[in-house]
């Protein structure tokens, strides 16, 4: 049976569909979903984000951080709400599909599925640069320790929920301690002076030592600006293996936003104000490098390189939570192959592990550009993100009485700031790297052509995200009537 009755499925799924299609439920609270949070995102702290220097100068990279700090933090809030209402595996698609319909929902799904396995991919390279870095094991950067890299953390992911969830948090609090070591650091040779040290662009339109390549640079700074955020919206794809998920969900959420704005603030500031933004602007290790102002390593500087190493590998591990609980519930439903969604006996989506993984090494071995696949990775977030604002402000207008266990501050009003912004950081991707937003796009109009000719004629209605929809059709022609 399928959820359009004018194109019924060439086979009603049997009837233990969803029994081989489980997760594991009840297996995190708050403070592990907290650390899910965070660890999505803390290799972004150590990395990345620095680039930013060289597209908006000290100043332009501040501003951009701030107003997407603002739009995660509009969305988050939006998605809290969402997530209280509807606690499934689907996450943002299944917001988007109750909102905006089938087509909604694979739309958002699709861009968030590009994030989650296009950044594994790019962790992975940056993780073996490190390991050469460091001189570990005498290994260099490359297939084999890209490869050992999905072996090891999908392992683990395969053994079960919980125990993943618990790894990610205890390597995630040894990144954030580090990062707190390095801000103390770092802040005792703190000058001022050192921030706006780039050279000014003099052709550039309201160029200055603050904003050294114009206003525009502000607005090409904003991908890096997200870097210090991204992934964070990941939250709510654990809602069916969390305790109490309409509770324990907007508190996770708001949790992990909050530290997340505490460590950026840190790390910025700190970076750029001990070392200088114009030596780190292209630096790949902007903390060590901070903390080494003469090129000679410190005690400090070994200790946060490899804590370093611990963020990515918190990163990498918890992101790929990520996909494959999106992945699943897309399956599931029926809007992907329905083969990917089945789960083990320890209640583990195998294949919706094993399968991005493979795709995710075979980029990160073949490609070997973590920085473009991360630009790839950016583009999917910025659609998902205007989609799932979009979703908020939809279901408030149209099911004002749906019962909210958490409501979103300043409603429709804080979504729609979150939407305005997530538009923004869309086109900014293009203003950084032309040939990733083609790449993404193309993968994105592939999708979209075996949604519209096969997946949406063959939807599973028993789904949650299914029934959810079919739900709140019913009620409205009651209503109706």
């Amino acid at each position: 049976m399928t959820v359009e009755s004018s194109s019924p499925s060439p086979a009603e799924p049997a009837d233990d569909y969803l029994e081989r299609r489980t997760l594991r439920r009840g297996s995190a609270g708050w403070l592990l979903l907290t650390g899910l949070g965070v660890a999505y995102v803390v290799s972004g702290d150590y990395s990345g984000w620095n680039f930013g220097l060289a597209e908006g100068g000290f100043g332009g990279l501040a501003i951009a951080m701030a107003l997407m700090g603002v739009m995660y933090a509009c969305m988050v809030f939006s998605l809290a709400e969402l997530s209280s209402v509807l606690p499934t595996a689907g996450g943002g698609y299944g917001f988007a599909r109750r909102a905006l319909g089938p087509w909604g929902g694979f739309l958002t799904g699709t861009a968030i599925l590009i994030e989650y396995i296009l950044a594994p991919a790019a962790i992975s390279i940056f993780i073996g640069d490190y390991v050469e870095s460091l001189g570990l094991f005498g290994l260099t950067s490359g297939w084999p320790v890209h490869l050992a890299c999905f072996v090891i953390f999908i392992g683990i992911h395969l053994w079960g929920v919980g125990e993943a969830l618990r790894f990610s948090f205890v390597v995630t609090g040894i990144a954030v301690a580090a990062l707190l070591v390095f801000a103390v650091g770092a802040f005792m040779d703190f000058d001022a002076s050192k921030l706006n040290d780039i050279p000014v662009e003099a052709d550039a339109f309201g160029a200055n030592s603050w904003l050294p390549m114009g206003l525009l640079g502000i607005w090409a700074a904003f991908p890096f600006g997200m870097w210090f955020f991204l992934g964070v919206e990941g939250v709510p794809l654990a809602a069916e293996e969390t305790k109490d998920p309409a509770r324990t969900l907007p508190r996770a959420i708001r949790w992990s936003m909050a530290i997340l704005v505490v460590l950026a603030l840190l790390t910025f500031f700190a970076s750029a104000g001990a070392r200088g933004a114009n030596a780190l602007q292209d630096a790949g290790n902007p903390l060590v490098e901070a903390l080494q102002p003469d090129g000679e390593a410190t005690a400090l500087s070994r200790v946060v390189n490899y804590a370093g190493l611990a963020g990515l590998v918190a990163s990498f591990f918890s992101l790929i939570y990520a996909g494959s609980r999106q992945l699943f519930a897309l399956s599931r439903a029926g809007y992907l192959p329905r083969f990917l969604s089945l789960t083990s006996s320890r209640k583990a989506p195998y294949l919706g592990l094993l399968v991005p993984g493979a795709i995710g090494f075979g980029l990160a071995a073949a490609t070997g550009d973590g920085a473009r696949m991360l630009n790839v990775a950016v583009f999917g977030a910025t659609i998902s993100y205007a989609l799932m604002s979009l979703s908020h402000i939809v279901l408030r207008r149209r099911e004002p009485g749906l019962e909210r266990p958490y409501r979103t501050p300043g409603g429709v009003l804080t979504s729609s700031v979150a939407l305005v912004l997530a538009c923004a950081a869309l086109v900014a991707t293009f203003l950084v790297d032309v040939t990733a937003a083609l790449i993404a796009l193309a993968v994105y109009v592939v999708a979209i052509a075996y949604f519209g000719m096969y997946s949406r004629k063959h939807l599973v209605a028993r789904a949650p995200e299914e029934e959810f929809a079919a739900l709140a059709a019913a009620e409205a022609e009651l209503a109706r009537d």
